[in-house]
């Protein structure tokens, strides 16, 4: 059963009027109200929440609400505030999308219907790359990589299930958008407030590449993840369905690696079981990078690669070598090696920040995702040769 609870708006920043805000939220820019609210008839004491502009208009001070408040009590790290489910003072006259016919959170209370972008043409093999991502904190280092190995090219963003629902709620995709290092951002499945609605991850993925014409995507969750723990009740399982959707449709397909040389989870240390799960559970191999310098995510190689890498930025923790129970399933993949520079994605402004961790705290996590970047704009600029030479000849 939801934890609701009636409160009251008592701060919340200004995205303008309503109107440009509900424009900006159609164009992913500023999605989400930041506000702080008082629980009615509650302990004392101001509390963080966040509004979906989308779903549930703009609040104002004194607006009475009620708030979703389980994960803020369950203390959670990325979760921690409260969510606006309804505005009584002044949410409750919506009219929906004009032409919207499919629905998304259906059968939820907070189901809406949407234009779906998928088209009734399937062009196969697509051919073009897909990076596919372990965590929503890969996908700044990953589009800026790109950025500076191909910068003519076309990078897109595809969110999917693992992570955050709403798109509004990524600030990196808004600050991506604005600097170009994005060309668009589609939501797929149950995630939703992207520029485009896909009802699957194929078709998103499909539309992007086909209609948009994007040279390159980048697939995976939004900000946060779902963690119980276990091998396989995580969000990052995710990345497993993603990568077998890309390779389905004949894309060229890498996976991002989660590797960590400052997380205090033993677990997510080196390589992260993450990953080491979806490398052994795929059922084709992909294609996975590495900085280069670094020989292998495992072993004495791993530990080894650190320090020719990373030079001076020593890891806040050791790293420990991953058990790994069938390294055949590991190995089958294509492990490539890709060019980085730390220094200078420290100095682009992008965000830099992981579980809590800044560059500085776990240069690995970073310098892995820089590789995935840098790793998709060879494939995407050799996919566009030879494209040329196809249409040449």
């Amino acid at each position: 059963m939801l934890k609701l609870r009636s409160a009251t708006v008592v701060e919340s920043d200004d995205p303008g009027s309503s109107e440009a805000a509900a424009a900006a939220a159609g164009r992913g820019e500023a999605g989400e109200q930041q506000l702080v609210v008082e629980l009615s008839g509650g302990p004392p004491g101001a509390r963080r929440a966040i509004a979906d502009l989308a779903l549930v208009g703009r609040a104002e001070v004194g607006d009475e609400v009620i708030v979703n408040v389980q994960a803020l009590d369950l203390e959670l790290g990325s979760g921690g505030f409260d969510v606006v489910h309804v505005n009584l003072t002044r949410g409750l006259g919506g009219e929906g999308v004009d032409g919207a016919n499919v629905m998304k959170l259906n059968y939820t209370s907070l189901q809406h219907a949407v234009v779906p972008v998928e088209e009734e043409a399937l062009a196969l093999p697509l051919e073009r790359p897909v990076a596919v991502l372990a965590l929503h904190g890969q996908l700044a280092a990953v589009a800026w990589a790109f950025a500076q190995k191909a910068p003519t090219l076309t990078l897109g963003y595809v969110q999917t299930e693992g992570g955050a629902l709403p798109g509004g709620h990524s600030r990196t995709v808004r600050d991506l958008r604005r600097r170009g290092l994005l060309a668009g951002h589609l939501t797929a499945g149950a995630s939703f407030g992207g520029d485009g609605e896909a009802v699957t991850t194929a078709g998103a993925l499909h539309h992007g590449l086909s209609a948009l014409e994007w040279d390159a995507v980048v697939c995976g969750p939004g900000p946060g993840i779902v963690g119980s723990r276990s091998s396989l009740g995580h969000g990052g399982m995710s990345a497993l369905d993603s990568a077998h959707v890309a390779l389905a449709l004949g894309c060229r397909t890498l996976l991002v690696a989660r590797m960590s040389s400052g997380d205090e989870r033993v677990r997510h240390r080196g390589i992260s079981h993450h990953t080491l799960t979806v490398l052994d559970l795929l059922l084709e191999p992909v294609t996975v990078a590495l900085p280069a310098g670094m020989r292998s995510p495992v072993g004495a190689d791993l530990r080894a690669g650190l320090g020719a890498v990373f030079g001076g930025a020593t890891p806040s923790r050791p790293v420990l070598s991953p058990e790994v129970a069938r390294p055949v399933r590991i190995t089958r993949h294509d492990w490539r090696r890709a060019a980085i520079d730390l220094p200078a994605y420290a100095a682009s402004g992008l965000p830099m920040q992981t579980m809590g961790r800044s560059l500085a705290e776990d240069p690995l996590f970073f310098g892995a995702a820089l590789a995935g970047g840098a790793a998709l704009a060879e494939m995407a600029a050799q996919a566009g040769s030879q494209d040329g030479a196809g249409e040449g000849g």
